[in-house]
Parts: structure tokens; sequence; C-alpha cells
């Protein structure tokens, strides 16, 4: 019996376009994606292990950008869309007594901005997310903390990623966990019926 459902929030809660978007309004977007995404300094960043206030002076300096933390923060805002479909089902399986939870690499930034913007904390009941825990997708590890904090057997958990090494992780500790493709094909995957 599932008595959770996991969503992911790049990707699958907020658009795919949404993190493009916001890469895209730097005058360089292939550096901007290597500093934004794939730098050591982000994975710090991720895992709480480097302060907002450094980070982003490290993004201004590689990037060569006179952004203010409240101008960049309005362009992430601003890129980002929610999936409605994706939040709709969320509420749906919410209202039928099924936990709803995040497990996500995130920075303290793009939490708190899309939050005021959406709003869309309140709607989960478990929120794992790697600054926070100090651990990040694809380690194992965090699905763990997942499973600690839902209070639920990993069987009765269901998982989905975008991210091929992350939903391999969570199947490795006995989550139902599958590769997020679209929207339809993870309605019918989490069906609770």
């Amino acid at each position: 019996m599932i008595k959770a459902i996991t969503f992911d929030l790049d990707g699958v809660y907020f658009t795919a376009e949404s993190f493009p978007r916001f890469v895209n309004c730097f005058s360089d977007p292939e550096k901007a994606m290597q500093v934004l995404k794939k730098s050591n300094e982000m994975a710090d960043f991720k895992l709480g292990k480097m302060s907002e206030d450094d980070y982003w002076d490290y993004v201004r300096k590689e990037l060569a950008v006179p952004y203010s933390n409240e101008e960049i923060f309005t362009m992430l805002r601003d890129s980002y869309e929610v999936n409605q479909q994706v939040r709709d089902f969320e509420m749906e399986v919410r209202t039928r007594g099924i936990k709803t939870c995040i497990c996500t690499n995130n920075f303290v930034t793009r939490i708190r901005e899309l939050d005021e913007k959406f709003d869309f904390l309140k709607d989960f009941d478990v929120k794992v997310i790697s600054y926070q825990v100090g651990v990040a997708k694809p380690d194992k590890g965090i699905f763990e903390e997942l499973i600690r904090q839902t209070d639920c057997a990993a069987n009765e958990i269901i998982y989905a990623d975008d991210n091929e090494s992350s939903y391999k992780s969570a199947l490795s500790v006995g989550i139902n966990a599958f590769l997020y493709t679209n929207f339809e094909d993870f309605k019918t995957k989490c069906s609770t019926d």
C-alpha cells in the first residue's frame, strides 16, 4: 500500500523550462550553466557547506556581472513556473490521506524565493532538502532520510525523478522509484487505487 508520494522540484514540480530560463538571464548562458549547476561551489551550496553571500559573490565574480543579490533573486523567481498538472495531482493525493513529500537537491535561495512566489512548501508533509540534511542525490543517504522522515516503510513510498542516477539510488534502498518522463506516465505509476 502506498502511503507517500515524493516529488522532485526541478523538472517535475517546477517546469523543465524554468531553470534554463534563469540561466539565460546571464550574457554567457554556457558559462552560467557551469557556475549555476555544475560547479563545486554549487555542490557545496546545495549541501549547506557554503553561505548564501559567499556563493552569490562567487557567481558575480565568475560571470562578471554587477547584479545585487536581490536582482539575481528576482531573475530566479521570474524564471520559474509550477507544473500545474503536477501541483493539482499533489493536492488531490494529499486530500486522500497520502503523504506528499519533496526530496530535492536544492539551495536556500531557490527554496526561499520560490516559496515566497508560489507558497508551495505548505503543500508538502515531508521536505527533504539537501542543504538542510547535508546530503544530496544520488547519495542513498538522502533517500534514507526520506524514509525516516515519512515514517513509512521504503516500499510504501513512491519517488520519481528526471535524473536516472537519482531514481536508481532510491530503488537501491527499497523505494518504489521510476524515471519521470512526463506527467501522464507519472500519474499512472503513482496510482494508489
